[in-house]
């Protein structure tokens, strides 16, 4: 039991940080970014996710930490618990696989992808804003549902703190 506490804090607090910052992303850096034009929007999204492509370290344990760990107390919580606790474990790991990871992995990665390999500087300025045009509301979009889906994971996860 004692392991599965601990894979309760892990994942509870990898997946509020995930959380944290996707929502970060939906209230504060979009909202600024947005301001700007639509060749400084391309930069500065292009610099912002360079960072994360470059597998930046404490980004790649907080990310895939946080799966690791809810995959995790999902098996052994599955196991070991029964009614509510384990109904909740089985939705958190359900909620954030495929309302967190899943929208990542098939769209904002894809998305992000093609923004990296746009050459800004050797385009015009009517190539730039249709390539904003689809890359922006759609990443948004699926930001915001990845929000609120890390979210509810995370307070489902802090309902099972409390709980057990």
């Amino acid at each position: 039991m004692v392991i599965l506490q601990l894979l309760l804090i892990s994942a509870t607090f990898l997946c509020s940080l995930v959380a944290g910052f996707l929502f970060a992303f939906s209230v504060v850096v979009f909202p600024g970014i947005t301001q700007l034009n639509d060749k400084e929007f391309i930069r500065s999204f292009q610099f912002m996710d360079g960072v994360i492509q470059r597998n930046q370290p404490f980004f790649m344990i907080v990310w895939v930490g946080s799966i690791l760990t809810i995959i995790a107390l999902g098996a052994l919580g599955s196991l070991l618990l029964d009614g509510l606790e384990r109904n909740l474990i089985v939705l958190s790991v359900l909620v954030y696989l495929l309302g967190v990871q899943l929208p990542t992995i098939t769209v904002n990665v894809p998305l992000n992808n093609r923004l990296q390999s746009f050459n800004v500087d050797e385009s015009n300025d009517q190539t730039i804003t249709k390539e904003r045009q689809d890359f922006e509301p759609r990443w948004t979009r699926w930001n915001a549902i990845r929000t609120v889906f890390a979210c509810i994971t995370s307070l489902t996860l802090i309902v099972l703190l409390v709980e057990l």
